[in-house]
């Protein structure tokens, strides 16, 4: 929870797109095919899932390297197959490597996967893919496909819509974010990939050799519960040699003087980007969440799962039969915070106390919900238990719920959880440092391991430092080539 995002009081814009079959010629192909939206209600949609990409991961801040992105994305925009849509990229905050595209010509690069690249090419070679999906409308065919039957699915035993979008807002739609295309989809996307960075004059042949790093790392499906980049864009078969093949195509063809990689200058641009969990976001140690911006702490039922995003806290046993969310609402008093968020969920209040948490004014609430099943018109109800706590200069909120058959016997371990809610003042939780990748000079010739451990890398995170670097740990590094280290 990294900043102070308040969910959206939304019915995503999508929901409210009909559908239109047509037929439309596709950009890439040249070929008629069925269309099951206008390009004005795609760059809709596209619109509409924005906020709720930056309302899950967060945006990283680097200026110069958002600057350099944006520049290289509009000049390759111009020379695509939809040179009149406007392209719109951004960096997340998130370990996992991962770069998606979403419809509307909205594009998204992970802070984890900028740390693995190693030169320019490889960056725009993954750029050029990514609009290769948009220009293609892969993402339109994926979304359109599924979004009604899966857009409110948000897990295990959450069936009101209303407090899906409220206090499940952060996983609302994750489905839709992370489809994963067709092998088909991935070799046309590789190919216009190849075909978008080449003609701005850069290496595609890096491109293929940063895929090959990828399936070296041998990831898994996702990371914290985010798909990786493997798990949404499968290999579709021998794509190294592909990808290499219409890199040499291309070259041959556009016969350019020069082909950048320019590892250098990247490497420069990405000197102290972060890698890892960012702990200054908050984190946890055993079952404690700790976040040492806001300066507070609590903890949560011993065996459950935890999501940590920028606007709130998700917690809940495997089971998935309850769920707990910590939040911050946006008004100013405990009185106010308690009315409109029982009024923005349907909430029916049961029981309300005035108390205190770890000497902080609290207000405590139990209210009922019913949910109403579209396809039966059956009724369940949930209950949910409700903290409101002032810590200035803010308002936050536990919400506990559970079906009513559960009710009583989550009530206790969420409530204990929601009472440990204090003030963190432990120096070693508030001055914890996030681990960087800085860019360093080989002060001699020497093989790669000799190096890192001469900039202090530690024994155990050698081999990984050395594949951040996509080399070996035996690789000889002439002096002077910047290489990358972790630290704080």
């Amino acid at each position: 929870m990294n900043r102070v995002i308040i969910p959206l009081k939304c019915t995503l814009l999508f929901l409210t797109i009909l559908i239109v079959f047509s037929c439309a010629v596709n950009p890439v192909t040249g070929k008629k095919q069925i269309m099951l939206m206008s390009e004005e209600q795609e760059v809709r949609m596209g619109l509409a899932y924005d906020p709720q990409v930056i309302a899950t991961f967060g945006e990283y801040k680097s200026d110069y390297l958002l600057n350099f992105i944006r520049t290289k994305t509009t000049e390759m925009g111009a020379i695509s197959h939809r040179p009149n849509l406007e392209y719109h990229i951004k960096i997340l905050d998130s370990p996992v490597v991962n770069a998606f595209a979403v419809p509307g010509g909205y594009m998204y690069l992970t802070r984890g996967i900028l740390a693995q690249f190693n030169n320019e090419a490889e960056l725009i070679g993954v750029i050029g893919h990514e609009m290769g999906h948009i220009t293609a409308r892969h993402s339109v065919s994926q979304q359109t496909k599924q979004q009604l039957g899966q857009l409110l699915l948000i897990g295990g035993m959450i069936a009101s819509e209303k407090f899906a979008q409220y206090a499940g807002y952060a996983m609302q739609g994750m489905q839709l974010l992370f489809l994963s295309f067709s092998r088909d989809n991935e070799r046309e996307a590789d190919a216009l990939g190849v075909e978008y960075s080449s003609k701005i004059s850069y290496d595609a042949h890096k491109m293929a050799d940063f895929f090959q790093v990828l399936n070296k790392m041998n990831m898994a499906d996702s990371h914290g519960g985010v798909p990786t980049f493997l798990s949404t864009h499968p290999d579709p078969g021998d794509r190294y040699n592909s990808v290499h093949r219409t890199s040499a195509e291309w070259q041959a063809r556009l016969n350019y003087a020069d082909w950048k990689v320019n590892q250098d200058s990247y490497l420069q641009m990405i000197d102290g980007i972060v890698y890892g969990e960012d702990p200054r976001q908050g984190f946890v140690e055993g079952n404690t969440f700790y976040h040492p911006e806001l300066k507070f702490r609590f903890s949560f039922p011993s065996g459950w799962k935890y999501e940590n995003t920028p606007s709130q806290v998700n917690m809940g046993p495997p089971d998935g039969k309850a769920l707990m969310v910590f939040t911050i609402s946006p008004d100013k008093t405990l009185q106010n915070a308690a009315e409109n968020t029982l009024q923005q969920l349907g909430l029916t209040l049961l029981e309300t106390k005035n108390t205190t948490v770890n000497g902080m004014p609290a207000k405590a609430t139990v209210s009922r919900q019913i949910n109403q099943d579209q396809s039966t018109g059956q009724q369940t109800s949930n209950l949910v238990l409700t903290y409101f706590i002032e810590y200035s200069p803010y308002i936050y909120v536990f919400h506990g719920v559970s079906s009513e058959a559960d009710f009583n016997v989550f009530f206790n371990p969420m409530e204990s959880s929601m009472k440990t809610f204090a003030t963190l003042t432990d120096p070693s939780k508030l001055n914890v440092k996030p681990t960087k990748v800085f860019v360093k000079k080989a002060p001699r010739t020497g093989t790669l391991s000799g190096i890192l451990t001469y900039y202090g890398v530690p024994q155990t995170k050698l081999e990984e430092v050395a594949f951040l670097n996509n080399m070996e740990l035996t690789s000889t590094i002439q002096a002077g080539k910047l290489i990358k280290v972790i630290g704080q």
